[in-house]
């Protein structure tokens, strides 16, 4: 049996886990707590970043069975948490209900996730509208996911803008693209957007270490750093770095490693290179460089 990749194994399974989108989670979460969720999202940034994994976990949420319990409140009930800030430690996703534990065995029959770059035309479009139309088997929500929105063509965005302006009450949609500039006004005005933003190297490197402990190995600070710089912001791609590289060092992984799996020139021979080139020794630079290489 093979071993499953990192950033799948150590997917978030809570808003907070989501690493560098705080400005997204924290929304979501007060949203959740009050039962004010919207019938459709829209996701724009980088790729690696999250923005999947955020509208995963709304999937999740939206059939928790701690939602339920906000969503059968009346309006007092519902401000009187929002001003609390919660109830009691009620937590949305609970990740212990039955919906929650079935959403992160991968048995989730109340989440369609579609990639618009090989479904992108109307036919695919049309098939959507139809099934949507239809109640939920399992739980009250049905979340459909359209991943790399940008790609649909345009009488397939008109044929998603009629659904988008009168969806069916169990029907929520996240629509999660790289190319904002492509998504056509009339589909962003009808959701609520929002823009990812690459995290910082640090908050990465955190992750990492993280990861890196729950496997048992030890993670120097120096080289979760340049992990992070390597895989430039990219939360994804920095995991699957740490499992390339734990691939040969699964003790102790160093900022030599990562230079030697990654190919990477050293610190040493980086510094040493900024100095000639500040010195103006451009022949022993030439050298520095045929040697590294």
């Amino acid at each position: 049996m093979s071993e499953q990749v990192l950033y799948r194994k150590y997917r978030p399974r809570h808003f907070d886990e989501v690493v560098g989108q705080d400005h997204v989670a924290g929304p979501l979460q007060n949203a959740f707590r009050i039962g004010r969720v919207a019938h459709a999202y829209l996701f724009s940034g980088p790729r690696g970043v999250g923005k999947t994994t955020m509208a995963r976990l709304i999937a999740k949420s939206l059939n928790c069975d701690n939602f339920s319990k906000i969503s059968e409140r009346n309006f007092d009930e519902k401000s009187s948490i929002r001003q609390s800030g919660g109830e009691g430690g009620l937590s949305i996703p609970c990740n212990t209900c039955g919906f929650c534990r079935d959403f992160n065995q991968g048995r989730a029959l109340a989440l369609m996730e579609i990639d618009a770059a090989s479904n992108r035309g109307i036919d695919e479009i049309r098939e959507l509208r139809e099934g949507v139309r239809f109640a939920p088997v399992q739980g009250a929500y049905k979340t459909y996911i359209i991943d790399e929105t940008h790609q649909l063509t345009k009488p397939a965005f008109d044929a998603l803008l009629k659904t988008l302006e009168e969806p069916p009450e169990h029907a929520v949609f996240v629509l999660a693209t790289t190319e904002i500039e492509k998504v056509p006004s009339t589909i962003v005005s009808r959701t609520q957007h929002y823009q990812f933003r690459r995290p910082r190297a640090e908050e990465i490197a955190g992750r990492l270490e993280t990861i890196a402990k729950k496997e048992g190995v030890s993670l120097d600070q120096d080289a979760g750093f340049l992990i992070a710089r390597a895989a430039e912001g990219g939360v994804r791609d920095a995991e699957s770095i740490l499992g390339q590289i734990m691939v040969v060092e699964d003790k102790i992984i160093t900022r030599q490693d990562v230079e030697r799996v990654l190919g990477l020139p050293p610190r040493e021979a980086a510094l040493r290179m900024f100095g000639l080139i500040v010195e103006k020794k451009a022949p022993e630079a030439l050298a520095l460089i045929r040697d590294v290489a």
